[in-house]
């Protein structure tokens, strides 16, 4: 499950990552999701509130080259996808939960 916590800092983030204002330039494509259980894949999205719940720590970054992960958010579930799908996070971001 991709189980979000937002870390307030960098120290204790897990990755950095970076929202893109176009499809094309994002490294995934995510969909956020209302219910945890339907957080299965790495493009699915559920943010949790308690860090102990989480499978990835992220921390929100505005430049390209702090950035380990450069996201785009979708509408729809079914548009949910890695754009690269060589990136060294495929399959990293629903940990071991």
């Amino acid at each position: 499950m991709a189980l979000i916590f937002e870390a307030d800092n960098e120290r204790h983030a897990d990755i950095n990552i970076m929202e893109v204002d176009k499809e094309r330039h994002a490294d995934l494509l995510v969909f956020r999701t209302d219910k945890e259980r339907y957080a299965k894949t790495d493009e699915i999205w559920f943010f949790v509130e308690k860090e102990r719940y989480a499978t990835i720590k992220v921390f929100w970054v505005e430049k390209e080259t702090h950035a380990d992960l450069k996201v785009f958010f979708v509408d729809k579930e079914r548009y949910a996808k890695w754009n690269n799908e060589d990136h060294e996070l495929v399959n990293k971001l629903c940990g071991d939960k």
